[in-house]
């Protein structure tokens, strides 16, 4: 949506969270977020979520990669040094050689890190036969979390659990009649169990993902269809075609901006 004198800046803040904005629309939007308070706590609503989104997927190195690292410099080949034109004197090749040491130890270093890091990351990724299906879905997820959160009609909105330590948050577009939800510091399902997501259409509960644990990222499998909330409870494993428990959660979907 854009006025005669541009782009209307109250859209732009999930975008402006997404560091997508071009340097002029980024600077612009700066200026209006001074001054305007409904967007700065959008923006923060926005930067919160991307930061969930991140830690929902982040990865601990093993303690076994440092020794394997410090093993394999060693065993790396160091490139030789660059060609000269002018031959140095004696003494000049003994600070060549004083001075450069530390950079060729850096360079074996780096190029021993990668090593590592590529068989590392292979052999994680060779030993579990849906991994290849995993990180495609993981791409999917990130890939609509993006045109969400950059979309000019985003909305965000988070809450806390109402019986357990954590919080939800719920990132939508009625625009995509889409959205996404990122659990955080939920406990661990019990065996046997899994915390499913609903949409509340003004008190029918439509079934609408899976979260096997606490912390995560899941794109709706339902459209919002005028949804007035999203809801979380806990289930048995493979869910169930209508709610069990009482919520662990509720987000309303307030189709209202407030700019």
């Amino acid at each position: 949506m854009t006025t005669a004198s541009g782009p209307d800046l109250h859209l732009l803040t999930g975008a402006y969270a997404a560091h997508a904005l071009d340097p002029a629309e980024n600077e612009a939007f700066e200026r209006h977020l001074a001054a305007c308070v409904p967007c700065a706590l959008e923006v923060d609503g926005f930067a919160a979520a991307l930061a969930r989104l991140g830690a929902a997927q982040a990865v601990v190195a093993p303690p076994s990669l440092r020794p394997r690292v410090l093993a394999l410099l060693e065993q790396t080949r160091q490139l030789p040094p660059r060609a000269r034109t002018v031959a140095p004197s004696p003494a000049g090749r003994r600070r060549r050689s004083r001075g450069t040491r530390w950079p060729r130890f850096a360079l074996a270093a780096s190029t021993a890190i990668a090593s590592t890091l590529g068989v590392l990351a292979y052999q994680q990724y060779d030993q579990a036969s849906s991994a290849r299906t995993q990180a495609t879905q993981l791409r999917e997820q990130q890939a609509v979390f993006g045109e969400l959160l950059t979309a000019s009609d985003a909305r965000v909105s988070t809450t806390t659990a109402t019986t357990l330590p954590g919080t939800g948050t719920v990132v939508w577009s009625p625009g995509h009649n889409q959205a996404g939800f990122l659990a955080a510091g939920l406990p661990q399902p019990a065996s046997g169990r899994v915390y499913e997501l609903w949409l509340d259409h003004d008190g029918a509960m439509s079934p609408a993902g899976l979260l096997a644990a606490g912390d995560g990222a899941l794109v709706l499998s339902a459209p919002l269809d005028r949804a007035r909330a999203v809801a979380l409870t806990d289930e048995p494993a493979g869910g169930s075609l209508l709610p069990t428990t009482s919520p662990i959660m509720v987000l309303p979907l307030d189709a209202s901006r407030t700019a």
